[in-house]
């Protein structure tokens, strides 16, 4: 028998409107739509492909870091935006985001998710269940809940933070959907209960950070609770078609100790796929950024 499953390396096919231009010395040059930036980037390690002049002759704004977790951004030109819209679209479906200049360097999106989010379309599109469930778990504000409702699925969004579900809600209404289930509760807890319930879905997404609190406080430590979210979540996929995605970003975790997870907390799986996400950038290095696994069963 053959357990070794095969490492990929992926990266979005499909954006339009996000691009890598350059990335190295603990910095990325990136375009959202139409406005580049530079942010930090601490997997960056190696030198910029591209000249400090030619970053400083592309970008629009700057994010500079007072302390490990906010900072301000500085912009060449005061009027610019603060917020401006993007849009995602891949063979399956099209969604848009509204994007924002928040005081810890993120601005509303992670494009890697762009490769769970052609997975979860097409997972979708290929069921015979007539309104798959899809539970989107740690879910930010809302790209891989915005790709499920797209596709068809009747969609359930749990986030801890008020602040990034009212965001996802947001781009719920620009993409023109609605009806995605919103929950604000600590994941750990919304599963347990889903359990004690019997209620079951077709499609689970986890994207969970290293370090997370719940609503009131609950300490959610990526290594310490991981395993038990796996044991749990497993019990709601519905047994006769589903798909699951585990993705993570976290320097010590590799997508051999995400194929155990799976394979431990499911041990029937089938169609396992385990990797690296990347971005590439144009000016020639990959920038990595998290590792996944993802399996799923489609019914005859």
């Amino acid at each position: 028998m053959n357990t070794s499953t095969q490492i990929q390396l992926l990266t979005p096919q499909h954006w339009k409107d996000y691009e890598l231009i350059d990335c190295g010395d603990f910095e990325k040059l990136e375009r959202f739509g139409d406005l580049i930036l530079i942010r930090p980037e601490p997997q960056a390690v190696w030198p910029k492909s591209l000249s400090e002049a030619e970053w400083n002759k592309l970008y629009h704004i700057k994010f500079k870091g007072r302390s490990a977790t906010s900072g301000e951004w500085l912009k060449k030109n005061p009027k610019a935006a603060d917020r401006w819209h993007i849009e995602y679209k891949n063979s399956d479906v099209a969604i848009r985001f509204r994007l924002g200049l928040t005081s810890f360097k993120h601005v509303g999106i992670f494009p890697e998710q762009a490769v769970n989010w052609d997975y979860i379309s097409s997972s979708i599109k290929s069921f015979k269940t007539p309104k798959p469930k899809v539970l989107n778990l740690f879910a930010y504000t809302g790209g891989a809940s915005l790709i499920a409702k797209a596709a068809g699925a009747d969609t359930t969004h749990v986030d801890s933070i008020k602040q990034v579900v009212t965001w996802a809600n947001e781009n719920q209404e620009l993409s023109e959907l609605q009806d995605i289930r919103w929950v604000v509760e600590d994941a750990l807890k919304f599963v347990k209960r889903e359990l004690k319930r019997g209620n079951t879905y077709n499609g689970i997404i986890l994207d969970p950070p290293a370090y997370g609190h719940g609503p009131k406080g609950e300490k959610w430590k990526l290594e310490d609770h991981i395993m038990e979210m796996m044991r749990d979540v497993v019990q709601l996929l519905d047994p006769n078609e589903h798909f699951l995605i585990l993705n993570t970003y976290s320097l010590g975790f590799s997508s051999v100790i995400v194929e155990n997870l799976i394979k431990t907390a499911y041990p029937k799986v089938e169609n396992l796929e385990i990797g690296e996400l990347f971005l590439q950038a144009t000016a020639g290095p990959k920038l990595p950024l998290g590792v996944f696994g993802k399996f799923r069963k489609i019914a005859k």
